[in-house]
């Protein structure tokens, strides 16, 4: 018998979730007379987790696919993707420019480098392009001195046929929880690339569920938004649930509990000794542990489910195992089910802050030893 851990993704969530931002989009062009915005649904670091394929197959309505990765790049074409990917980092080699063209990507231009680059390439299809501009988040991108001589250049690309659509970019820092940082580098924006022609992304999960980044645009303006976490069903904002955005959680990380001890007054729990019995208490093992992608970190009183109730954590998190408290939960035992995130469970975002981390970060990090079924 294979241990008893194993992930579920639900394609019918994630469908779901891609829905959600979909109708708002919709819904408040439609209120404020704006073009609806398209969507680039993320599915950068093999879709948060959940697998390429099943991305793939889950956000067919959307108008496009952003991600990093080259290889999986040309696993969404050879399944069949035919709409835009935008590869969120661009080229890295001189090399890459053939694969670009091969498979028809879009490519990010965020350095002199990448300008450069492009203009040595021998002739061939047009990339369609965004020019990346660094409004504050310092990662990457032009400075705001030196976009528009960038963006000349990129259009003199066009000109020559190396570069096909030319558009301009940028990413938001704060925009789940500093409003005025946020509006500091929509203003920056607005004014470097106010004249400058093509259409333009700036939103990703917090600024899209956040209307007023988007509308802003003339109703004639094509622009693109740029969801990730929101499509997974984690949130966003770290005041606000997934729930309350009518989310839905896509990935349910479920195990069994494998040893039930008796544990007396005074003795401790699991490697040193982080948490000690204060009063006899019944603990059960479950068969999950950071190995398996469960944080480590994890503290005492981290939300766990067994058998459909809620409990917590106990101890530190080992390699393998993990334990939870049962005192309350009498009829738990061996073979009970355990859900440590997802459906049925805390949601993915409860643990992430108990562990003093985010939900990206726990999707990201599901092992490869952990069976995955898709329903």
């Amino acid at each position: 018998m294979p241990r008893p851990i194993s992930a579920s993704i639900s394609l019918s969530s994630l469908k779901h979730n891609l829905a959600v931002v979909a109708q708002q989009l919709i819904s408040f062009s439609q209120q404020n007379r704006r073009v609806v915005p398209n969507i680039w649904a993320v599915i950068k670091a093999n879709a948060y987790g959940h697998g390429i394929d099943n991305a793939v197959r889950a956000f067919g309505q959307a108008q496009g696919l952003a991600m990093l990765d080259l290889d999986e790049a040309v696993r969404c074409r050879e399944l069949g993707w035919d709409k835009p990917i935008l590869m969120l980092e661009g080229f890295f080699e001189p090399s890459d420019i053939r694969v670009f063209r091969d498979y028809s990507l879009w490519t990010t231009v965020h350095c002199q480098e990448q300008l450069d680059m492009l203009k040595a390439a021998a002739p061939g299809p047009g990339l369609n392009a965004m020019i990346k501009l660094n409004t504050g988040m310092s990662r990457l991108g032009f400075s705001p001195a030196a976009f528009a001589g960038a963006y000349r250049q990129a259009l003199e690309e066009q000109s020559r046929g190396a570069l096909c659509i030319v558009g301009k970019m940028t990413h938001f820092a704060r925009s789940d929880d500093d409003a005025r940082v946020t509006e500091a580098q929509f203003n920056l924006f607005m004014d470097v690339c106010r004249d400058l022609p093509g259409p333009v992304s700036l939103c990703n999960s917090a600024a899209t569920l956040t209307p007023r980044y988007w509308l802003w645009a003339p109703p004639e303006l094509e622009q693109w938004v740029r969801p990730g976490i929101c499509l997974y069903g984690s949130t966003p904002f770290p005041g606000q649930s997934a729930e309350d955005l009518g989310l839905e959680p896509a990935m349910t990380l479920k195990s069994r509990i494998i040893s039930v001890q008796e544990v007396p007054a005074g003795q401790g729990v699991g490697y040193g000794h982080v948490f000690v019995a204060s009063q006899r208490m019944r603990v059960g093992v479950v068969a999950c542990g950071y190995a398996d992608g469960y944080p480590r970190h994890a503290p005492n009183g981290t939300p766990v489910t067994v058998d459909g109730r809620p409990t917590q954590l106990l101890g530190r998190v080992s390699m393998d195992m993990l334990i939870v408290d049962l005192t309350s939960l009498p009829n738990a035992g061996i073979g009970s089910p355990v859900v440590l995130w997802g459906q049925g469970g805390p949601s993915v975002d409860q643990v992430a802050h108990a562990a003093g981390t985010i939900g990206y970060e726990l999707l990201c990090a599901l092992a490869p030893r952990v069976p995955v079924d898709v329903s």
